[in-house]
């Protein structure tokens, strides 16, 4: 594919690992548009307008393509817009993660000071990226020996961290129970709030030339031989001459309609929004899989649950009240809280935990980027700049072996990611 020359296409500040192989996608002129102008074919059609889907096009637009983005909803409004907005700490960038998980985290975590820069200079949105720094806590022996274990994992690759002292757990965050075994600080720890960013996002894609059509969902594809043509909708075709998959849990039903297996599963998660009236915590707050994200105006977000519930997105009395319970037994100061809102969001499942990156098999054209279960937000600018490579045919700047569809489904507790 030839692009468009363009001065924000600049990547020397996020090279990462060395290339991991070629694609397959074949040299092809492409189809423009004027700015804000519908065209008969789009240089890609994204399907889904969740943080993973905005992201490649955001970054697709940058690269100077032409791009529609298709969602059965408005964009942003599933499992993306339901999260809680933690960013991972940023690694020593001197040194290259052994895993390409965390080098795909650890590269997201470096993108995301600079996306969220040049989201606010384009389109005047903060999305309210703040390095707000976090503590991980343990209440039990196991949760110690466990933490103890990640902090071994934060010292290979790089993560600043520091294990508090009894005495020191009051001076990072004065708010958190006396009754903690353990608690690490990590400065670097960010976090963005999910809708803000969603519609900077939205917004810059806007500005690009980019075109979103809510309420068209993909119901299909339109193929010839091995390559894709466009997607079908209830409105008729959208023409494309390359068709991204980021349609969350939604995505492996649609990829099954053309003979690609790529289960997502829906994992439901729920959180709560509760109301101190002021500023209580000043950190994030991990415990397991469970978390405290305070924001700026003394509002808490507690989650989240991880269910296998099907399609159901209705909240549950006894998933809000064990998360009531564990934020209480955290922070004693949230048992007074009011509770201001409650939800759940469905987040895409994968055969392991690891996501979907990378052309379908079988196809030249066809390229999936879903299944990223808890960590959407996470690995989202990454898993743009991936995909941007695979659609340019550029090398991958992360190995796709490890996000293949076809891999044969990584051990048990290959986990790397906590929330």
């Amino acid at each position: 594919m030839r692009r468009r020359s363009s001065p924000s296409s600049d990547r020397s500040a996020v090279c990462l690992p060395p290339p991991g192989g070629k694609t397959n996608l074949e040299e092809r002129p492409l189809r423009r548009k004027a700015s804000g102008d519908m065209a008969d074919r789009f240089d890609v059609v994204v399907a889904g307008g969740g943080i993973v889907g905005l992201s490649i096009a955001f970054a697709l637009t940058r690269e100077g393509l032409s791009v529609a983005v298709l969602d059965r909803r408005q964009p942003g409004r599933e499992a993306s817009w339901a999260g809680a907005g933690m960013l991972p700490a940023q690694s020593d960038p001197d040194r290259t993660p052994s895993h390409p998980t965390l080098a795909l985290r650890a590269w997201s975590a470096r993108l995301y000071p600079e996306w969220s820069a040049v989201l606010r200079e384009e389109t005047g949105i903060d999305n309210g990226y703040r390095r707000s720094g976090g503590v991980d806590v343990a209440m039990t022996e196991t949760d110690e020996r466990d933490l103890r274990t990640t902090a071994g994992r934060w010292r290979v690759e790089g993560i600043a961290y520091e294990r508090l002292a009894p005495a020191d757990i009051a001076r990072v965050e004065p708010a958190l129970t006396t009754d903690l075994r353990a608690a690490y600080f990590l400065p670097d720890r960010a976090q963005i709030r999910n809708p803000w960013h969603l519609r900077a996002l939205a917004e810059a894609f806007r500005l690009r030339g980019g075109i979103v059509l809510s309420h068209r969902g993909v119901e299909g594809f339109a193929t010839q031989g091995d390559r894709v043509t466009g997607v079908r909708t209830a409105d008729g075709e959208v023409h494309a001459e390359t068709v991204v998959v980021a349609a969350g849990a939604w995505s492996g039903d649609l990829l099954e309609g053309v003979g690609v297996s790529a289960p997502t599963p829906p994992v439901k998660g729920q959180i709560v929004l509760v109301d101190c009236g002021r500023p209580v915590l000043r950190r994030i707050v991990e415990h397991g899989k469970r978390y405290l994200v305070p924001r700026d105006e003394g509002r808490v977000l507690i989650g989240a649950t991880e269910e296998e519930a099907g399609f159901d997105v209705l909240p549950t009395a006894d998933a809000f009240q064990s998360l009531l319970d564990v934020a209480a037994s955290l922070c004693p100061a949230l048992a007074d809280a009011r509770i201001e809102a409650t939800w759940a969001g469905l987040r895409p499942g994968s055969l392991d935990s690891r996501p979907y990156i990378g052309l379908a098999p079988g196809f030249r054209n066809l390229v999936v980027a879903t299944g990223h279960r808890r960590a959407g937000l996470q690995l989202s600018p990454a898993t743009a700049e991936l995909v941007a490579d695979v659609v340019l045919g550029r090398p991958p700047r992360i190995d796709l072996g490890y996000f293949r569809v076809d891999r044969s489904p990584a051990p048990a507790g290959d986990d790397v990611f906590r929330s």
